[in-house]
Parts: structure tokens; C-alpha cells; sequence
């Protein structure tokens, strides 16, 4: 439950805010509506996480992460105002190491330039209920590294839109712990969800953990509807059904202006559910931009329907207590700055948000028992895994690095950073994912184990050392 004392938000990391989209107008009257596109893309759930990346399978579902990411940057290189928040780097991995030198190097022009950013950073969005506290730190390692190895860069906001639930570890360990200056998801209990919106208290800090004392901003995406999507009816993907914008007026299907005055009862109404004036829109979803073109054509034509009507007069009734609205393309960073500035005194929050239900009698808890194999793997996988580590660095013959992907043990690192993933140690996953999961720490296992034994034997004078 959340304590009466008040906590002042005073300090803030660096940021990585440098692109030339609009600026947050600090004057209290004016709404300031930070755009956030972004995707979701699990790392494994209905389909592998091979079959996601490649587009296969898509019997069970359409996604091809690999078009996604491409035909994002695509956009954002053609259109420098524009912004994207990438989360799961697994597949952003993948996604690299295919590229030519003349890509990657535009790719690292684009998050030099803030309009490409990384959220979490882990490997994949990792669970909170059923994971250890060494694998949650492990996978986000493992993809921090990539970042910072590639474009020296360092996330510092957490992004767990999925997780079925959220703890207190996540807040103090993995959250203040590593850095991070806020923390955003989608999935609270419906109840508490209601109380919030009713209370003004979608957004506040959390402070989970007395002994290390650690504080940190929370806040709920997805317009406090209790997911992390775009507004109802305002979803632009392909994979949505609410219609695209058009603003053509010649044409019989012209829709902006009734669009957009519907966006800004939207906008009117979130930010009515927490304080300040500044409100973050999170647009996108599972595996949403793979038509990144459409989605940007809509939102761009909507942004700027908006500020038309707004220079016309023609919101004015509509605007409540706010005189203008100043909407334009962000990022968590650069929304978790805006909050910090707004110098609000925000009710602190002590303890969990478990366990998640989204109805009555509708709680998400059999995943904490759930494939029970599976979790015995990833635990035996995790404890082989530092075993490895501390192996390989005994081993004179090599100068690798965790995040190598030449190293020994990097097939198990790979594995699993994956099986964190919220479909993944949960058992949430369809069966032929969770033998995917499996196979794949398996595999790892036989390398790691093969290459440690090798090491052992050199160092012990006994070649023949076997390991099982």
C-alpha cells in the first residue's frame, strides 16, 4: 500500500536527449504530449523466437521482427523528427550482425542522434515473479554490454510493459540498482488500477527496498488503460482494425477532424489521471511497425490535424483547464526528465504489485508453478553458467568477454538471457516454444561444459576431465 509521505524528485542521470524534435514548454497551462512509438516483440511465446525474427509460422501469428526493425530505421532516416524506442536486444542482436558497415554505421548516426533509443537493454524483458535475482541481472547484462560495446551507450530508464506483475526486486535491484532513472509499466491489478485513475495516482515513486533505500519513478503506459498500447481507436499498424487518418478533405473518407478532436478528449482524459503536465502516449504493441511507414503517415498527419485546429481556435472548448497542447515525437528518457523538472511531490510507494489480476477472480498466478522442468533447467543453467564464467577466467588462452559471441560459453549466455523472457521461466509459452527454450540452454550446456572441462584439463595437467 502506498504511505502518506512525500517524496521530492530532485536528481537525474544523463540522458541521451539530443535530437531536434520540439521542446517541453514548462508553462503548467500548456499540456505537453510526449509521443513514444515503440514495439513490443516477446523474445518467444506463441512462436520461437527464430520463427518471430524471420517471419515464419505466421499461421499462428504475423510477425517478422527483422522487417520491423528495418523499415523503422528506414523512417527514421528519412525523417529526423521522429523517434523509436527499442526494447529486446536478442533480437536487435540478430537484426546487427546481418547489416553491412554502410547500415550499421547509419544506425549508430541515429542513436547518436537520440531518434533511435533503448529502454531495459536487457536481452529480453525478463519475468519478475519467477526469476532469480542472478538471471534477471545476468540477461540484463548481456544486452547493456552489447549496447555500450556497439554505441557506447547506456539505458537508463526500465521498460516491463508485460510482466504479469511487478516487484520489489525489479524497483530496487534492477531498477534504482542499475542506474535507471524511472520505471514504466503496463500490468497492475484492475482494482488498483481503478483506484489510481480515480485518485490521480498513475505515476509516483517507488521505494521498495529500506535497507539500500533506493528510490525511483514509476509510471503506467499504455494511457493508464492498463496495458501499453496506442489509445483506443487510435492504434495505426496493420496489424490494428482502427482506421488510418486521413486528411485529405476532398475525399469521402476524410476523418481528421473528427480524429483529432476525439485524440484530444483522449489526451484531456489521461492527463487527468496523474499530476503535472506532462503525459507520455506509448504507440505500439506486440510487434506492431512492421508497415512503419503507415503507422508514421497516420500519427504525423494526426500530430499535425492537432496543432491546425489548435492555431484556429478550434479546440478551445476542449482543452480543460489546459490553454494549449504541445504534442510531438519522444522518448522514456526525455518523458523522465520532463517529470523530474515538474518538481511534484509524489506519494511513495513501499511494496509490490502482486499478484496481477485483470478481473475478478481472474489472477495471473498459475505461471508461478507452471512447466516446473523448465525452471529446474534454467536454474541449473544459471548456477552452470557462473561456474563457466569463473572457469573462462582461469583460462590464459583467451582475452574473450562475456558478450563475445566467439566465446565458449556464449551459446548458455544466449539461452539464458532468453529464457528470462516473461513467456519463457514462466511457462507461459506454447509447447513447441518451451523445447525451443530447452533445446536452446541445452545446447549451451554441451558447449560451456565441453570448453570448461577442455580448460580444467590444461590447468589440472589432466586432458581426459569429463564433465556431466
Amino acid at each position: 500500500m502506498d504511505r502518506p509521505l512525500k517524496f521530492f524528485l530532485t536528481s537525474i542521470t544523463a540522458l541521451h536527449i539530443f535530437y531536434s524534435g520540439a521542446e517541453v514548454i514548462k508553462d503548467p497551462s500548456v499540456l505537453n504530449v510526449h509521443v513514444v512509438p515503440h514495439t513490443h516483440d516477446d523474445v518467444g511465446w506463441l512462436k520461437t523466437i527464430d520463427q518471430y525474427y524471420y517471419g515464419t509460422n505466421n499461421t499462428i501469428q504475423h510477425a517478422n521482427v527483422n522487417s520491423i526493425i528495418t523499415n523503422v530505421v528506414n523512417e527514421l532516416k528519412t525523417h529526423p523528427e521522429r523517434t523509436f524506442t527499442y526494447v529486446e536486444m536478442k533480437f536487435f542482436h540478430m537484426w546487427w550482425i546481418d547489416q553491412t558497415p554502410h547500415v550499421q554505421n547509419e544506425v549508430i548516426d541515429l542513436v547518436k542522434s537520440g531518434q533511435l533509443n533503448f529502454a531495459n537493454g536487457g536481452w529480453c524483458m525478463h519475468d519478475e515473479a519467477t526469476t532469480h535475482f542472478m538471471g534477471m541481472i545476468d540477461q540484463t547484462t548481456l544486452g547493456h554490454t552489447f549496447l555500450k560495446n556497439t554505441f557506447d551507450y547506456i539505458p537508463s530508464i526500465g521498460w516491463q510493459l508485460d510482466p504479469f506483475g511487478h516487484s520489489a526486486t525489479q524497483s530496487s535491484l534492477l531498477t534504482s540498482g542499475v542506474g535507471f532513472n524511472a520505471l514504466f509499466f503496463g500490468r497492475i491489478d484492475y482494482q488498483d488500477l481503478e483506484k489510481r485513475r480515480n485518485e490521480k495516482r498513475c505515476e509516483g515513486v517507488w521505494s521498495s527496498s529500506p535497507s539500500l533505500g533506493t528510490n525511483v519513478f514509476w509510471g503506467l503506459t499504455g494511457s493508464y488503460g492498463g496495458n501499453y498500447g496506442a489509445p483506443e481507436s487510435f492504434c495505426f499498424d496493420t496489424l490494428c482494425g482502427d482506421e488510418p487518418i486521413v486528411s485529405n478533405e476532398r475525399s469521402a473518407e476524410y476523418n481528421l477532424d473528427r480524429k483529432a478532436r476525439e485524440f484530444v478528449d483522449v489526451m484531456i482524459t489521461q492527463a487527468a489521471q496523474t499530476r503535472g503536465n506532462n503525459i507520455m502516449l506509448t504507440m505500439g504493441s506486440d510487434f506492431q511497425y512492421e508497415n512503419a511507414y503507415e503507422s508514421f503517415r497516420s500519427m504525423d498527419a494526426l500530430w499535425e490535424g492537432i496543432s491546425s485546429f489548435q492555431n484556429a481556435g478550434k479546440l478551445e472548448n476542449a482543452l480543460g483547464h489546459f490553454k494549449s497542447i504541445n504534442i510531438f515525437y519522444s522518448s522514456p528518457e526525455k518523458y523522465a526528465r520532463a517529470k523530474y523538472d515538474e518538481n511534484i511531490l509524489w506519494e511513495v510507494k513501499s511494496d509490490d504489485f502482486m499478484p496481477y489480476s485483470d478481473c475478478k477472480h481472474c489472477f495471473w498466478t498459475g505461471y508461478f508453478t507452471s512447466r516446473a522442468s523448465l525452471k529446474r533447467l534454467e536454474r541449473a543453467g544459471s548456477s552452470f553458467l557462473h561456474a563457466a564464467r569463473q572457469i573462462e577466467a582461469m583460462d590464459d588462452d583467451t582475452d574473450k568477454l562475456m558478450s563475445n559471441t566467439e566465446s565458449d560459453i556464449f551459446d548458455l549466455d544466449d539461452a539464458m538471457g532468453v529464457i528470462q523472457h516473461h513467456d519463457g521461466v514462466t511457462g507461459t509459452s506454447k509447447q513447441h516454444v518451451a523445447y525451443d527454450y530447452a533445446k536452446r540452454v541445452t545446447r549451451g550446456f554441451q558447449r560451456a561444459s565441453t570448453y570448461a572441462a577442455k580448460v580444467l584439463g590444461r590447468l589440472l595437467g589432466n586432458p581426459d576431465i569429463e564433465l556431466k
